[in-house]
């Protein structure tokens, strides 16, 4: 079967490419620009990718070898010219979702889904390290890259498949776990679920499909659960985590906690040799991420994972962190400004550059980082300053790193993005 993936660059379909490579399909795909990810895939033999998405490219590609199974994310419009052709052809088309199912089916994998707003890709990076640290076959899909494994893995010798379960587009409603773990809700996606509720509600609904989940009391609260035989409660304010969970940052903390007691039961192990596994967990990509010296990126971007991130620099630097902030999309900036006013009161310094755009509402007026700058509490705005990626921001970050300071750079985005400028300007 031959399989095009639209937008293959991805940080999510770059990995299910991989997994679709690996499960003997012939795939191809098609993005805007080269990158990271392109570029990886590559040197794992997916190479019939295009730089470019037109009728004409993928109308080549077909022509050469029929596509069966056209696979696009939920940012593609509907107008898209590649959709459109493969409309006009009778070319079956599908989401991530879709094709993920067929695989978990044919290959008879248990699913294991990492859910909710915040903690995701950390938690997943986490349950897929106790696998490997404990002797254990697993497949599994990640939504960012790990040091201690490739992006995505189907492992022949595996009853599990781990996967970082995300609920936009309400893709992770497709699934039936055999275990979730739901790593911390706060409403997001206010352009899929218009309420706090309906957002809560599709959480509940995941846990109910779920054989058996895991998550925090708090949460808990929020979807009005309560503990029985097939749900775990978390108390997160438990002194045991503090003590026994010891790594950098509150929120990795509380995510090997998680992990920890949900995969107890299917490892076998010790739940204190989880822990001591856990302990020297080496982190993922893009979470708090060192690029060099004194200056580490972070893919923060809502109000929640951005006190985590915030938290975390004060445990290495004290009083000594300076934020570099890209907000991920206009829609969202707007969604988020209120919390946005005072998230930073206690930075040393505060530079903010454009936001990386994507999948916006086109009626919402584009805030700049001027007009973010304005929307800010007086106490930020005494040590902010608007600012583009420019070589004057350069030698800033540049000068704050040789002072000692902590330079954290938000970071959602992909080519293009300040995370993407920073590592061609400061990268190891």
């Amino acid at each position: 079967m031959h399989v095009f993936f639209s937008g293959i660059g991805g940080a999510g379909h770059s990995g299910l490419a991989l997994l679709a490579h690996q499960a003997g399909y012939d795939v191809s795909g098609s993005d805007l620009k080269d990158s990271g990810y392109t570029e990886y895939l590559k040197k794992h033999g997916v190479t019939n990718i295009k730089i470019g998405q037109t009728a004409d490219q993928i109308a080549a590609v077909h022509l050469a070898q029929p596509i069966d199974w056209f696979i696009y994310t939920s940012a593609l419009p509907q107008d898209h010219p590649e959709l459109g052709f493969c409309r006009a052809h009778n070319i079956p088309v599908g989401k991530r979702d879709d094709l993920l199912s067929k695989l978990l089916k044919d290959k008879s994998l248990k699913l294991i889904a990492v859910a909710g707003t915040h903690g995701k890709t950390t938690s997943t990076a986490m349950a897929i390290w106790l696998f490997k640290q404990a002797g254990q076959p697993a497949s599994y899909l990640m939504g960012g890259k790990i040091s201690f494994g490739e992006l995505a893995v189907l492992d022949t010798n595996s009853k599990y498949f781990i996967y970082e379960c995300d609920e936009f587009d309400r893709n992770f409603l497709s699934f039936y776990p055999e275990i979730s773990l739901i790593s911390g809700l706060d409403w997001d996606h206010p352009d899929i679920y218009p309420t706090r509720e309906s957002y809560y509600e599709a959480f509940g609904e995941f846990v109910g499909q779920s054989q058996r989940a895991v998550l925090w009391i708090n949460d808990a609260e929020k979807l009005g659960l309560d503990a029985e035989e097939s749900l775990m409660i978390l108390d997160d304010k438990d002194p045991r985590i503090e003590q026994a969970a010891k790594l950098p940052g509150r929120v990795n903390r509380l995510d090997a906690w998680l992990v920890a007691n949900a995969l107890q039961p299917v490892l076998d192990k010790p739940f204190e040799e989880l822990l001591d596994i856990l302990k020297k967990f080496p982190g993922v990509s893009r979470r708090f991420e060192r690029v060099s010296e004194n200056i580490y990126s972070d893919y923060a971007h809502t109000p929640p994972k951005i006190r985590g991130a915030l938290q975390l620099a004060r445990e290495v630097a004290g009083e000594n962190v300076v934020v570099v902030y890209e907000g991920l999309h206009n829609t969202r900036q707007h969604f988020i400004k209120d919390e946005l006013a005072s998230l930073f009161d206690d930075v040393k310094r505060l530079y903010i550059v454009p936001s990386y755009l994507a999948r916006e509402n086109k009626d919402l007026e584009l805030l700049t980082p001027d007009k973010l700058l304005n929307m800010l509490s007086n106490s930020t705005k005494e040590h902010a300053a608007a600012c583009e990626l420019s070589d004057d921001l350069a030698a800033k970050i540049k000068g704050h790193a040789a002072a000692g300071d902590l330079v954290l750079c938000l970071s959602a985005g992909g080519a293009g993005s300040l995370d993407d400028w920073l590592r061609q300007r400061f990268g190891r």
